[in-house]
């Protein structure tokens, strides 16, 4: 048992939910961290997120942690100051869409009002079914929940798509409508990997949860995000597996209306790369790029 030793998380279902199993194998304390938005407001923006985010990593700095737990979707591709000491066992990767009557994506009446947190999943949406009325779900996967289970006037969602792995860990897999099959709608990268962050030089404190092919394939996803954000290319889908030994990565650029989307997919084995996740997410990026998708950028 890790005497002392402090997991820092948000306060939200999700957030506890998250960590507490990260602090039981590790045998430590969780801290609730909260942000300046998070004491201030009942803000579900963007904003309110990075906050949360830029929250935790500064009280690893400050010492009030010794690690945090977060979503490895969330986080900046750009970190510096300190390090993803694990990646344990990665969750469902995939999306799935909770409709208040049980109805598939594709049997939705015209003008259904769909919520979706991210950019991403909108232009998904609105590619599959530009007839709904796609909204900007501004909160987190409870409070997605909340606006389909609402009755008569107070239901603001017909329906919504959230990451299988959130309703997983807050109990709620019996709300998956449908499971929105990873080859047609790629997620987010990184979807349903969870990142431990440490100070520099901490990563032995919990890198025993360290899961090699979960931090692998999520790596990957978010080496070629971080190549395709320098070129103002949005919203990015990404998928990678390992398979008999062999590392397979593929990503989608959405035009942010739905209108117009890319492909690459790529494949290497790791053994015959110095390289193998900045290697393929290269291949993959590049390809994208020679195809246009920078010039999806609104």
């Amino acid at each position: 048992m890790n005497i002392g030793l402090k997991i820092g998380t948000r306060g939200d279902a999700l957030g506890v939910a998250r960590a507490q199993p990260v602090a039981s194998a590790l045998g430590a304390e969780i801290v609730i961290i909260a942000s300046e938005v998070d004491r201030s407001s009942s803000s579900r923006s963007l904003e309110g997120l990075d906050s949360s985010v830029d929250a935790l990593r500064d009280a690893i700095l400050t010492g009030e942690v010794d690690a945090v737990v977060h979503a490895y979707s969330d986080l900046p591709v750009a970190l510096t100051g300190r390090s993803i000491a694990a990646v344990p066992r990665r969750a469902d990767v995939r999306d799935a869409l909770y409709a208040h009557d049980g109805t598939p994506l594709a049997e939705l009446p015209p003008g259904s009002r769909v919520g979706a947190g991210s950019p991403l999943r909108r232009a998904q949406l609105l590619s599959r079914r530009s007839d709904l009325e796609v909204v900007e779900l501004l909160g987190n996967a409870e409070y997605g929940l909340g606006q389909v289970d609402s009755n008569g006037a107070e239901r603001h969602l017909d329906a919504v798509v959230l990451a299988a792995a959130d309703l997983d860990v807050l109990g709620r897999l019996d709300a998956a409508t449908e499971y929105l099959g990873i080859d047609g709608w790629p997620t987010s990268p990184a979807q349903g990997a969870i990142a431990i962050e440490t100070r520099v030089g901490d990563e032995k404190l919990v890198s025993k949860l360290d899961h090699k092919s979960s931090r692998l394939t999520a790596d990957a996803e978010r080496a070629v995000l971080a190549l395709l954000e320098g070129h103002r290319v949005a919203p990015i889908g990404a998928h990678a597996i390992l398979d008999d030994g062999l590392l397979f990565l593929s990503a989608r650029a959405y035009r942010d209306d739905g209108s117009e989307q890319l492909t690459s997919s790529h494949a290497l084995y790791p053994e015959d790369s110095s390289d193998p996740v900045g290697e393929l997410s290269r291949r993959v990026a590049d390809e994208l790029l020679a195809g246009g998708a920078s010039g999806f950028a609104q």
